[in-house]
C-alpha cells in the first residue's frame, strides 16, 4: 500500500511539473488556442481547448510568474471554476484580484482567437 501511495504521489508531482491542465476530453476534441493576460507579477499564458459550440473544454496554464501561495493558488481555483461555470463570468479570488483578472483576461483572449 505504501508503494502505491508513493507511486501516485510521484505521478502528481510529475504532472505538476508538466503544467496544470484540467478539462473534459469529450468526443470532439475541439481546437486549442493560446491566450495571455497581465497578472500581478507579469504575463499569464494559457492554452484553452474550445469545442465546436464555443464551449471551454480544457485549460492548461503554460507560464506565469505569480507567487505560488497566492496567485498560483488562485490560478488553480480559477481554472476549475471557469470549467465548472463554462464561462469567465465568475468571482475573483479574494487576495489575488490582479492574478484573477490576468487569468480571466487570458481565457477571454484565447476564446476571442477561436471566434476569428
Amino acid at each position: 500500500m505504501k508503494e502505491l501511495f508513493l507511486f501516485v504521489l510521484s505521478l502528481g508531482i510529475l504532472a505538476g511539473c508538466a503544467g496544470l491542465s484540467f478539462g473534459n476530453r469529450g468526443d470532439d476534441p475541439g481546437e486549442f488556442y493560446e491566450g495571455s493576460g497581465e497578472g500581478y507579477r507579469g504575463p499569464i499564458r494559457i492554452r484553452v481547448r474550445i469545442g465546436p459550440g464555443g464551449d471551454i473544454r480544457e485549460i492548461e496554464i503554460l507560464d506565469h510568474g505569480e507567487d505560488p501561495l497566492v496567485g498560483g493558488y488562485a490560478l488553480e481555483e480559477l481554472l476549475e471554476a471557469v470549467l465548472s461555470a463554462g464561462s469567465t463570468d465568475i468571482d475573483a479570488i479574494s487576495g489575488a484580484t490582479e492574478s484573477s483578472a490576468g487569468f480571466l483576461e487570458a481565457v477571454e483572449d484565447a476564446a476571442a482567437r477561436s471566434a476569428r
